[in-house]
């Protein structure tokens, strides 16, 4: 029992004594992780140093612009007025007083409709008369006709001279004329009758009306102005050094005053084959149905202003305002990772209507352009883009 009691004591202070070795190595392994995650953060540090330089400066949504893959037409941009590719001025042909008039302004009608009346009792009485003569001229040239021909039975029969056989000849020719000559009165009558009521050449509508009933009119006095609003026609002019980018059959895409920026499509069908001899520049004329679909249809008269679409392709975009060409390479601002850099482009076809350009190289789809006054921040600092909205102040705020 003294032995075993001897014993135990002496291997608790074994026990004892070693325990406090482990910690040591337990302090020295923290320590190393430490150290590491301190280097790692000192790394990373660094790195950051080396792309970014100064504060973070914060830009809004307006002044960026993201590059897109589309459509980009190039070509002439012409300037013009619509006018309505069928116009009828209707003018008096004969001289008198208005009875009534039909229509107003603004008016539908079809094709022979009548618009107006004239007085028309003295073409009536000398139509009258021209029947009359034409009936009396039938009547004679029938009689006339019988005689010859009885004269000419008699003269095979030997019962009648060769001299009564002239005289019928002359009697019926004679009469013929008179006839000829009754009808081409009765004609002419008639077609004075009709000259007094005013009708519509074709359908489609009323735009003016310059009389009322009561008014008198002279020969050539202007009355209507009919238009067949179904098709209208650009009228408009291309400088003359880019008359080569216009040909018969291209597309022209124009906007007019009051449509809210919709766009209008027509076709060239025609080109003046002199310029003006002032401006130098040359006419084209552009037909544009006018169904009215998707909106309001065409009106005459208005400003339109657009492009002949001379060459079209799928290719990368960029806002104008996007590209500083000052240098002897076109340049832009792009924000990758929140860090400004600027990057060469070579630029393709300039769309001025929409003003982009199309990029060939040094861009891809998705990359984001600073623009305006975001253009003037140094290559290598930090941006953020602020939401909408947003009231943090992040470092410096671009003017």
């Amino acid at each position: 029992m003294m032995s075993a009691t001897a014993i135990h004591p002496m291997n608790n202070s074994t026990t004892s004594r070693r325990a406090p070795r482990a910690l040591p190595s337990l302090a020295l392994a923290a320590a190393l992780v430490s150290l590491a995650a301190t280097a790692a953060c000192s790394k990373g540090d660094a790195d950051a140093s080396l792309k970014t330089t100064g504060p973070v400066t914060t830009v809004g949504r307006e002044a960026i612009a993201v590059v897109r893959t589309d459509t980009i037409e190039s070509g002439p941009v012409v300037q013009g007025t619509l006018v309505p590719e069928r116009e009828a001025k209707l003018r008096a042909q004969v001289g008198g007083s208005v009875l009534r008039t039909m229509v107003e302004q603004g008016e539908r009608v079809g094709a022979g409709a009548v618009l107006a009346q004239i007085d028309d009792r003295t073409f009536r009485d000398a139509w009258l008369a021209a029947r009359a003569q034409q009936t009396s001229a039938q009547m004679s040239a029938d009689v006339a006709g019988r005689e010859l021909a009885r004269a000419q039975r008699l003269v095979k029969e030997g019962a009648l001279a060769e001299r009564d056989l002239e005289n019928a000849t002359r009697a019926d020719l004679a009469a013929r004329a008179a006839l000829d000559d009754a009808k081409s009165r009765y004609a002419n009558a008639e077609e004075g009758a009709s000259r007094t009521r005013i009708t519509a050449p074709f359908g489609g509508v009323v735009s003016e009306r310059q009389v009322s009933a009561g008014d008198v009119v002279a020969p050539g006095a202007a009355m209507f102005t009919v238009i067949d609003p179904s098709s209208m026609r650009l009228e408009a002019a291309v400088p003359a050094e880019q008359l080569g980018q216009v040909r018969i059959g291209a597309t022209v895409k124009f906007v007019v005053n009051g449509y809210g920026g919709r766009q209008f499509v027509g076709r060239v069908n025609r080109i003046n084959p002199s310029a003006d001899p002032v401006t130098r520049q040359v006419r084209i004329y552009a037909t544009i149905p006018n169904a009215g679909a998707g909106g309001a249809p065409l009106v005459g008269g208005l400003f339109a202003e657009g492009r002949v679409a001379s060459a079209s392709r799928l290719g990368l975009l960029v806002p104008a305002v996007a590209v500083d060409q000052r240098g002897l390479t076109p340049q832009v601002v792009r924000l990758r990772n929140g860090v400004v850099e600027r990057v060469g482009v070579e630029l393709g076809l300039h769309d001025k209507v929409a003003e982009t350009y199309e990029v060939r190289a040094g861009l891809s789809a998705g990359d984001t352009l600073l623009v305006g006054a975001a253009q003037g921040i140094s290559a290598g600092t930090a941006v953020r883009v602020s939401d909408p909205g947003d009231t943090r102040k992040s470092g410096r705020q671009a003017n």
